[in-house]
């Protein structure tokens, strides 16, 4: 058959999707290491400036609330200019605030470069423009596509976290932001001379496709946000996000104040890595085949799990739970992700898709932001992580609610 030879025309396409997804799932590793990595320099910088946890906590909650309140302006970015701005300008902003954060001696210095300009940054090689670009060519294999992309939030964390804590031991925090603004900048270069047009432009089988979608679709943001669905995934990825974030902003720490040794504490978490590629994989394969809601709510059911397992450590500081919790709770961080980005941009297709996603992706934001601030917060006001666990476990359980009584997102 003629779609068979090696010429032919199908193979191209596909060969560029791949390439396109390798782009994106890179641009994720960094953008989501590089956030990540400041789990590891909370206490260096604590003990540099003998500032208190929830100060230091705050640095890393106002980037993932800059990245939040970014995903919209992302994806409203991407759908007028284009990807090659958006990841330029990305990784031009992750690289100029690492090295002045290198040179920093106040906390509102840390604010501004680590928390705003690095969350602004993330946003901008993350999640939302990665979706609408991965969109265009996998249609409707996306939930497989963002698993890939999603598990690079895992890839960068087992790469950057104990890599981080290598070059704090070897060069000091200082020197260890300087090497990552420098690699972050070098990166633009190559960025710039990639073939932009013919990623931009889609699958043709994929563009025709949505075309005839949009001739009964073209959902606008302030149409979208009359809809329940929007609220109900809003509140999913708001209340989620602060049950996760407002413990994996401390995990280290509380490993370590565990009894567990620093680097030990940084590798066991970053191979969290590891096991969040199969839960992403895992997750968005039983989709297939038990459905999305049952999907969904298992994947709740292994990160409670995994919160009760790191409650047990404190008291029971052993290999077995410490692995138990890596590879439930782990594996979960952002595992329902795929299939929460599949179901928004199924339901609110359009020419607005972009700016829909980012609104929606902004819950997870302000979830993070306002998780990881609280979960500081809470531990210096109790001197306790009981507390924080207590919080987290709530919080996920509010993020599950909407599966359970939602219609839109039972069906």
């Amino acid at each position: 058959m003629e779609d068979a030879t090696p010429n032919s025309p199908a193979k191209p396409p596909v060969r560029t999707a791949l390439n396109v997804l390798a782009l994106c799932f890179a641009l994720s590793v960094l953008g989501r290491g590089l956030v990540e990595s400041f789990t590891v320099f909370l206490l260096p910088i604590s003990e540099s400036f003998g500032w208190d946890r929830a100060r230091v906590v705050s640095v890393y909650s106002l980037s993932a609330l800059a990245s939040g309140l970014a995903a919209p302006m992302a994806g409203r970015l991407f759908d007028r200019s284009g990807p090659r701005v958006v990841y330029s300008a990305g990784l031009l902003l992750l690289g100029g605030a690492f090295l002045i954060a290198a040179s920093a001696d106040e906390l509102w210095q840390f604010q501004t470069a680590l928390g705003l300009c690095v969350g602004l940054g993330a946003a901008l090689i993350g999640n939302v423009p990665n979706s609408i670009l991965l969109g265009r060519w996998f249609g409707p294999k996306l939930p497989t596509a963002m698993a890939v992309v999603y598990s690079a939030t895992g890839a960068g964390v087992l790469v950057l976290l104990p890599l981080s804590q290598v070059l704090i031991d070897h060069f000091g925090w200082r020197g260890a932001y300087r090497m990552f603004g420098a690699t972050a900048l070098l990166l633009l270069a190559p960025l710039l001379l990639l073939p932009w047009r013919r990623f931009s432009g889609g699958s043709p089988h994929v563009v025709r496709s949505t075309a005839a979608d949009l001739m009964d679709d073209g959902w606008t943001l302030v149409g979208a946000m009359r809809h329940h669905a929007f609220w109900a995934l809003f509140a999913t990825f708001f209340f989620t996000a602060i049950g996760m974030y407002s413990l994996a902003a401390q995990v280290v720490a509380y490993l370590v104040d565990a009894g567990f040794p620093p680097l030990q504490a940084a590798t066991a978490w970053g191979f969290s890595g590891v096991v969040l590629l199969f839960g992403m994989l895992g997750v968005s394969w039983l989709d297939g085949v038990i459905g999305r809601r049952p999907s969904v709510l298992f994947s709740y059911a292994l990160s409670i799990a995994g919160i009760v397992m790191l409650w047990l450590l404190q008291w029971y500081p052993n290999f077995w739970l410490l692995t138990g919790f890596v590879v439930c709770f782990g594996s979960m961080i952002g595992s329902r992700g795929p299939l929460l980005t599949a179901t928004a941009m199924k339901i609110f297709r359009g020419p607005q898709v972009g700016t829909i996603y980012g609104a929606i992706a902004f819950g997870s934001g302000l979830g993070s932001a306002f998780g990881s601030w609280s979960g500081g917060l809470i531990h210096d006001l109790t001197h306790s992580y009981n507390p924080l666990i207590a919080f987290a476990l709530v919080s996920v359980f509010l993020g599950m609610i909407p599966f359970l009584f939602v219609p839109a997102l039972r069906r």
